[in-house]
């Protein structure tokens, strides 16, 4: 099944699998990610989260649903790689801005 993204979600996707500095330019300068209870403010921070991510870990990620919840899009993706308790399915929940990302928290 394909589903149908906004541009800046299909970016940040496209990106994450290349480094921090890529996934960085998707979000808004101020933008907000939380990820593993933890917040992540402005592209500087962003850039910095998403470098130790990918340093950490290699993974793949392969978004199967989407909804709108809420002012918020928010994708499930499956997400298969070298780190504990893989394959697990992760909820990305985005808000938007124009063409970028304003604030990103990832659950499970």
């Amino acid at each position: 099944m394909s589903i149908i993204l906004p541009r800046a979600i299909v970016a940040y996707f496209a990106a994450d699998q290349n480094d921090g500095d890529a996934v960085a330019l998707c979000f808004t300068e101020n933008a907000i990610v939380i990820d593993e209870r933890q917040t992540h403010a402005g592209r500087d921070a962003i850039r910095r989260w998403k470098a130790e991510t990918t340093t950490k870990f290699s993974y793949t990620v392969d978004p199967f649903a989407v909804s709108e919840e809420g002012g918020q899009t928010v994708v499930t993706g499956h997400v298969a790689g070298d780190f504990p308790s893989s394959p697990v399915d992760l909820r990305y929940a985005f808000v938007l801005e124009g063409d970028q990302i304003a604030r990103l928290e990832i659950t499970l």
